[in-house]
């Protein structure tokens, strides 16, 4: 994956329900948002972009150096809203990859953040995500942890059958946590941003079972941690305090 054909896009909006204005709140002496623009820098695979609707957000983004762009507000998705982004950006379709980076993953490694591209050396992947392997039944049991199932491919690689916020697979065996970054061919995103809604994404409020339910491949590239996500404020205080003592 060269530098030249792959774009990181990394979501951002203000309108989050439970943590409004969380791109934007400190955590370590830096905006959330900034974190995850660093972290993506770091990772060193192509070009970074910030993709928001929101003007406080770009300012903020750009006065520390990094690249964003304006998109609508009327998005249903990331992917939607990446999709945008990417046509603003490249306009002459030179770009092959894109990776869709969400904006609230401010303790996100930028080893992770590479790892998202290894599955797309097989050319029958259109889209390529991560996981990791549970360790608690807490996890196992939480709904609010999204669980993949699949097939092994190779040491660290499965293909992805199925996404749920059951406790799956069932018996004994590793189970695994899904992590929301995805790496995509640039003609699957354009396929899949044109696809209606599946049955299944709406029942289990998983947009990637919408390329699943289409017949597309997603592999699976497994990782030993799973970033913190930011969703609620004691989410925020963990990623404060894990970001505190890097």
């Amino acid at each position: 994956m060269t530098e030249t054909r792959t774009l990181v896009l990394i979501p951002a909006r203000m309108a989050a329900t439970r943590l409004p204005g969380k791109p934007l709140l400190d955590i370590a002496g830096l905006p959330m948002i900034v974190h995850v623009l660093r972290s993506a820098e770091a990772a060193q695979i192509g070009r970074v972009a910030v993709a928001t609707d929101t003007l406080e957000i770009a300012e903020v983004v750009k006065s520390h150096g990094g690249e964003a762009v304006m998109t609508r507000a009327d998005h249903p998705s990331g992917s939607d809203r990446s999709y945008e982004a990417l046509c603003k950006l490249d306009p002459e379709s030179k770009i092959e990859i894109v990776v869709n980076l969400q904006g609230d993953f401010p303790t996100i490694r930028p080893d992770n953040i590479r790892s998202v591209l290894t599955p797309l050396a097989d050319p029958a992947v259109d889209i390529s995500t991560l996981a990791a392997e549970i360790h608690t039944e807490e996890e196992s049991s939480n709904p609010n942890v999204v669980k993949v199932i699949g097939s092994t491919v190779s040491a660290g690689r499965m293909r992805a059958l199925y996404f749920t916020r059951a406790t799956a697979p069932w018996g004994d065996g590793p189970r695994y946590h899904h992590i929301g970054l995805y790496a995509y061919r640039r003609p699957a995103l354009e396929r899949y941003v044109r696809l209606p809604p599946s049955e299944l994404e709406l029942r289990e409020k998983l947009e990637q079972l919408r390329a699943i339910e289409a017949g597309m491949r997603i592999d699976v590239a497994i990782v030993a941690t799973v970033p913190r996500g930011v969703d609620t404020p004691p989410d925020l205080e963990t990623a404060r305090g894990i970001l505190a003592k890097r």
